[in-house]
């Protein structure tokens, strides 16, 4: 499966997909598009430090 660290971080952190869609200013469709093939590091250390930063804001 690609982008599963994307993936397994999405759920540890209990957050929803649109949520994180929402903070990065995409829709649903296109992250989840997104997510269809492996991104290059930059683009995954960005969607995960945007992952973390909800996670701690407890804003899910």
């Amino acid at each position: 499966m690609n982008n599963l660290e994307i993936r397994e971080a999405i759920k540890r952190s209990r957050l929803f997909g649109y949520e994180v869609a929402e903070a990065l200013g995409i829709s649903e469709t296109h992250f989840s598009r997104k997510l269809r093939k492996e991104l290059p590091g930059d683009e995954k250390a960005k969607i995960l430090a945007v992952i973390e930063k909800l996670a701690k804001s407890g804003e899910c």
